[in-house]
């Protein structure tokens, strides 16, 4: 080689080298890029490499010294608009970020990074159809393999059974292809079958640990099923990496919240909002988190700025009357109701509309025509989420025939000994969230909120039955019946240990409030035999009717039809009969309006039961700022008015289906028929 060829092959080691060192070390990458710019002090790479060390080391302004200039004398160089438009984005200038990587798409229309990034940035100024838009083209760009096309085209369309059909196809010849793994969790994800979504991720990463997309599919993943504990150092990994993406600190303050560590998620909302407010889903995830904080007027601000931002977002006018105490005007009456007419709405969000114009009606009276709002919401939900109640009825007889006394009496005092759980069951809108607030304000118990660990052990132990149970109720309780005494105490354990996580004072005692947990209680008893139970119960047409006006986001199926809640109901009362005969005095009973015709009876027997000495403070619930996440959180912050309890009558004609479902339940409430 010549002495004038050496500076080149010098040269190009030396960027290889600056640019190995932008992932481990910036800082030395841009003195390394430095140190090449004074041999070649217009070098257009060496440019690239110094201006994306300095927006990886936080120097946001000094990047774009050295970028924008670049990018206007390399017009076509697609690296030198992408590294604009990610400092133009971290500088919180959104439109020209997004201008740069268009610039990028007609240089190399198919390139992922751009389409990636740009959605990210349209997400930033609330463009949420840009952004889908932008993240169809980014999934069909990132799939360049060809035998990859069709099942890409079909997620694109959201054909759902066509890219997965392609993808099994595809990942039976070719099982480590990461692209087809993360294209299927995706189908996965929106079908909600978040266990497979997350299984193929983690196979996914498996693979390829610096595969970032498919680690933010991840930890939405893990959020998404309540595993908020593992999905926050997902977030964080990818915090480290890209400190200032917006996805992924939104994702971050979701997670915080999940934990029950409101202030920080708050914060992390506040200053993402501050760089980016044009985002309408981030605001209304704000407005959630003030809610729960009891800041309603902020949370109400927080809603009307989501409206304000994008009008057709149905979820922000559900949350407004999801507070339970707000009242719509007739400005608001007139706005829910154009929504409703005007052209084409999604499903999620017309279903919201459904609901919230269902309750602005309720508030002025006018029951028939908001009975036919809650009913046309109901619907769309129940096509959107399917739900069986024979299957739940055939879980409760098999609970029963498995869970008798002599099973209990043969693992008597297996499982944790720990007494230090509180589980508040039943139904959803049954006044549990009144009895988590009472116990909450005495000295030794804390409130948590529907903590979904029961549920999700009982998941996981369905995932390891035999082949033979085909159903997951089945491979559940055949699961339990084989568990001996120390997988029982391993098991409770495991339980202590994660909710140990949503637990923040010193507090002995602590409230689960998953009224779903009522499935669960033979469970409970076998691995936490010293924790207490509530049954919080209702007049159950006021229950089932509450339910049913109430659209609930996830996880209570059985809520979207008259006739499925009062077939729910009715196996409830039949399980918890069961667990009266098996084992008696195990769970203590509070009725609803008993509570509110004799609250401190009520309480006083309440605190008997849980082993806790009476304090007055229980009487006055309302004066307890703890957060408080469910749909109750505005009405347990008042005193207990007697209103409500028969406010079901205005809505009785239209109850049949519910009435028919119950059957002799119905008529011997508070007691017991004497056949179910």
């Amino acid at each position: 080689m010549s002495n004038s060829e050496e500076p080149v092959g010098s040269l190009e080691v030396a960027l290889a080298h600056a640019t190995r060192l932008l992932g481990k070390d910036p800082q030395l990458a841009a003195e390394q890029a430095l140190e090449i710019l004074k041999s070649f002090p217009a070098h257009p790479r060496a440019r690239l490499i110094l201006g994306a060390a300095r927006r990886i080391s936080g120097q946001t302004h000094a990047a774009l010294e050295v970028l924008a200039p670049l990018a206007r004398q390399q017009p076509r160089l697609v690296a030198a608009q992408l590294e604009l438009g990610i400092a133009l984005g971290e500088a919180g200038r959104p439109v020209e970020a997004c201008a740069a990587f268009r610039r990028a798409l007609l240089l190399h229309a198919d390139s992922p990074d751009a389409w990636r990034l740009l959605a990210d940035q349209l997400d930033a100024q609330g463009d949420s159809h840009g952004a889908d838009d932008a993240r169809a083209h980014f999934l069909k760009a990132a799939t360049g393999d060809p035998r990859l096309a069709q099942a890409a085209s079909a997620l694109v369309k959201n054909d759902l059974p066509l890219a997965e059909a392609c993808l099994r196809t595809h990942l039976k010849a070719y099982p480590t292809d990461v692209a087809a793994l993360r294209m299927l969790a995706e189908v996965a994800a929106r079908l909600r079958r978040y266990q497979d979504a997350q299984q193929l991720l983690e196979r996914c990463l498996e693979l390829a640990p610096s595969f970032d997309a498919a680690r933010h599919n991840y930890a939405m993943v893990l959020n998404r099923q309540g595993k908020a504990d593992l999905a926050l150092p997902q977030v964080e990994r990818l915090l480290a990496r890209e400190p200032r993406n917006p996805g992924y600190r939104n994702l971050h303050a979701a997670v915080l919240a999940h934990l029950g560590d409101y202030g920080a998620s708050m914060r992390t909302y506040e200053s993402v909002l501050r760089e980016f407010p044009q985002q309408p889903k981030v605001w209304l995830s704000y407005g959630h988190a003030l809610k729960t904080a009891g800041q309603q007027a902020d949370s109400v601000a927080a809603y009307r700025r989501a409206i304000a931002l994008e009008a057709t977002l149905g979820e922000a006018w559900w949350s407004l009357a999801n507070l339970k105490t707000f009242h719509f005007s007739e400005g608001d009456v007139g706005a829910l109701r154009a929504a409703l007419a005007r052209g084409p709405l999604a499903d999620e969000d017309r279903l919201h509309f459904e609901f919230a114009l269902g309750t602005a009606l309720e508030e002025r009276g006018v029951y028939e025509e908001s009975f036919a709002h809650y009913a046309q919401g109901n619907a769309l939900r129940r096509a959107l989420q399917p739900y069986s109640a024979e299957v739940n009825s055939a879980f409760v007889r098999r609970s029963q025939a498995l869970f008798t006394g002599e099973f209990f009496a043969a693992r008597a005092a297996a499982g944790a000994q720990s007494a230090d759980p509180i589980f508040v069951v039943g139904l959803p809108r049954s006044g549990s969230t009144l009895i988590e607030q009472i116990l909450a304000s005495h000295s030794g118990v804390e409130g948590t909120m529907e903590l979904p660990d029961i549920p999700l052990i009982a998941r996981q132990i369905a995932q390891g039955g035999t082949d033979a149970d085909a159903d997951a109720d089945g491979a559940f309780l055949a699961s339990v019946a084989a568990l001996d005494r120390e997988q029982l105490r391993e098991l409770g354990e495991r339980y202590l240990a994660r909710t140990r996580l949503m637990r923040r004072s010193s507090a002995p005692f602590f409230v689960d409030k998953m009224p779903n947990n009522c499935l669960y209680v033979g469970f409970i008893q076998l691995i936490l035999p010293n924790a207490k139970i509530i049954d919080a119960r209702r007049h159950p047409l006021g229950c089932g009717f509450s339910c049913f006006k109430q659209h609930f986001a996830r996880g209570q199926n059985f809520t979207y039809a008259l006739g499925d809640l009062g077939h729910y109901y009715r196996d409830y009362v039949q399980l918890m009969a069961h667990f009266d005969a098996v084992l008696p005095g195990r769970v203590h009973r509070v009725f609803y309006e008993a509570v509110v015709t004799d609250t401190e009876a009520q309480v006083r027997a309440l605190l008997e039961h849980c082993g806790l000495p009476f304090e007055a403070q229980c009487l006055r619930f309302y004066e307890n700022e703890r957060a408080v996440r469910t749909a109750s959180s505005e009405q347990v912050r008042q005193p207990i008015f007697g209103d409500a309890l028969e406010h079901w009558r205005h809505y009785e004609p239209w109850l049949g289906p519910l009435k028919t479902a119950l059957g002799p339940v119905l008529d011997a409430y508070p007691h017991l028929p004497r056949s179910l």
